[in-house]
């Protein structure tokens, strides 16, 4: 899953793919790299980030995500938003998926959208929002907390008409967790696959990487990430979130041939 942000403010990339035509430059090389989804994301949820609002949102990631759509209709397109009226306009306009980062938390208007569509729906465990998680990384049993929080969230989903078989979990690094946490989920990462649904891990390029590598800038943490991603693959991983799809597409591939052939 290739990482495709239509904001100035995310923490890696916020800026650099702002206008279409740089948006669909980049969609083509991830295509050429070998991404099979495409994730777009029109407001930022990295912490401390400020909320645009639904119009906003709408209004950065429509006209793009039809131009995507229109040439590239072959592209699997999750959008990455926690409001139900955006994710409403852009199904309505060739996305596929929905990539809630509060799993349907913030806005339940969300799971009724899900259903009507009956669309594949990423529900991530997060905490609080943008401004407030990096204060909620308290937790009683790290990874009982957060599987008992994926299962409720699960069964709010199902008991608004979401098709199960479309649900795909994300244990949320970096949403409300520490460094030593994030640690722990990839550690851990055999009893979130105990849960039977499809796993999406969303590494790449986060705080908790450059801390344990001491590297400031997100752009220069890609081997790290990299260190993940072969981990995604010896635990059959389904879905990898990345910024840089080239390196990752390479090293996954190479993984797989060891790990799972």
């Amino acid at each position: 899953m290739g990482i495709l942000n239509l904001t100035p403010d995310s923490f890696s990339d916020g800026g650099d793919f702002y206008d279409l035509e740089k948006a669909l430059v980049q969609v083509e090389k991830f295509i050429n790299y070998g991404v099979d989804i495409i994730d777009i994301g029109a407001q930022s949820t990295r912490p401390g980030a400020e909320e645009v609002g639904s119009a906003k949102e709408i209004e950065r990631l429509i006209p793009i995500l039809r131009e995507v759509r229109k040439r590239f209709p072959n592209i699997i397109i999750s959008i990455d938003t926690f409001n139900s009226d955006v994710a409403y306009e852009a199904l309505l306009n060739g996305a596929n998926w929905i990539n809630d980062v509060t799993g349907g938390r913030r806005d339940e208007e969300m799971y009724a959208l899900v259903a009507k569509f009956d669309c594949p729906f990423v529900i991530t465990h997060s905490k609080g929002n943008s401004q407030t998680m990096n204060d909620l990384s308290s937790y009683e049993n790290l990874i009982e907390d957060i599987i008992d929080s994926l299962k409720m969230l699960i069964e709010n989903a199902i008991s608004k008409g979401v098709n199960m078989n479309k649900i795909i979990l994300d244990p949320g690094l970096g949403f409300a967790k520490n460094t030593s946490q994030n640690i722990i989920i990839l550690k851990n990462l055999k009893k979130f696959k105990k849960l039977g649904y499809p796993l999406l891990l969303g590494a790449s390029r986060k705080r908790f990487i450059g801390e344990v590598l001491n590297i400031s800038n997100p752009k220069d943490r890609d081997i790290g990430s990299l260190a993940i991603s072969c981990l995604c693959s010896q635990h059959n991983i389904e879905i990898v979130r990345v910024h840089n799809v080239e390196l990752n597409y390479q090293i996954i591939k190479m993984a797989d041939k060891i790990y799972r052939e």
